[in-house]
């Protein structure tokens, strides 16, 4: 039977019925001293962040759509999502996610009922942030679907996307949630 024993990381070629290292080598093979060694970050300060943005739906061929938005990730990897921003100044939830809506989309709305709230973490290179972004079901009131009005520039394309369709669009399983809400909101006042 083989051994860890059996194989080194500096053997290129292992014994035969050795068990292969992982790349990286074996973690038992770990010098003790070099994680003594490692540099552990400092805490990093915490931020709080509040945004609001939702989901602005109008009929079209006697079916409900929503303007939906795609943005960079992280990663720079292209991900579909509601649009939302950061509140500002003395705006309300409300009236931030009516004026992120209109300059992301193009679409001038009016709220109809909130939708819920997404809470979450994440790390940038020099802070810890919690995000809380609140969320409105909001009726399409007038303007043109367009991204050029995004100050940040942040939305890339904008589209109209059936809300049958948004499970499969949409990039994040919160904002899924959010718009099957919206659904059978939609969908019992009908």
């Amino acid at each position: 039977m083989a051994t860890v024993s059996d194989v080194s990381a500096a053997d290129p070629m292992p014994r035969p019925g050795a068990v292969p290292a992982p790349p990286g080598g074996h973690p038992l093979r770990i010098d003790p001293r070099e994680l003594e060694a490692r540099a552990v970050p400092a805490s990093l300060p915490v931020v709080d962040e509040t945004s609001a943005g939702g989901l602005v739906v109008d009929v079209q061929d006697g079916v409900f759509v929503a303007a939906v938005i795609a943005r960079r990730n992280r990663a720079g990897r292209l991900e579909w999502c509601l649009p939302k921003g950061h509140l500002e100044g003395e705006e309300t939830p409300e009236q931030a996610a009516v004026r992120e809506i209109e300059e992301e989309t193009g679409i001038v709305s009016e709220v109809v009922r909130e939708l819920g709230t997404i809470d979450y973490w994440f790390t940038g290179t020099d802070r810890r942030v919690h995000k809380v972004v609140h969320h409105f079901l909001l009726l399409a009131r007038g303007g043109t679907l367009s991204v050029e009005g995004d100050p940040d520039g942040e939305a890339e394309l904008v589209e109209w996307v059936a809300l049958e369709d948004l499970d499969h669009r949409l990039a994040y399983p919160n904002e899924r949630r959010l718009a099957s809400e919206a659904r059978a909101v939609l969908t019992s006042r009908a």
